[in-house]
């Protein structure tokens, strides 16, 4: 597989998610304060929702509907109720594109 573009790096707002879908995965799309860009799965494993609604603070992504927050670097949570990590994929930048292969996953 090839990656995909899923967006203009333009055209996120720093400190939001954004929901994107690739090959049908669903995934967050983070620039952090540092302008870093992150993609973690969009879907809290605690609870079926959709992350990219949370709150974003420094390197993590928190669940708006029971305040999980993920780490935007490793998908592990941070805190309870959830338990499970979300995956972590490897972003691609080319010039202003910003790629994703979701089957392409870092090792964290």
């Amino acid at each position: 597989m090839t990656a995909t573009r899923v967006c203009a790096l333009s055209e996120l707002e720093q400190d939001t998610a954004r929901r994107v879908e690739v090959e049908g995965v669903p995934i967050a799309v983070v620039l952090d304060s540092n302008g870093e860009v992150h993609a973690i799965g969009d879907t809290c494993t605690h609870g079926d929702i959709s992350l990219s609604e949370g709150f974003v603070e420094g390197e993590t992504l928190e669940c708006w509907a029971h305040g999980s927050a993920f780490s935007l670097r490793t998908g592990r949570p941070l805190n309870l109720p959830a338990y499970e990590p979300v995956p972590v994929y490897v972003v691609q930048i080319d010039g202003d594109d910003v790629l994703i292969d979701p089957n392409l996953k870092k090792e964290v």
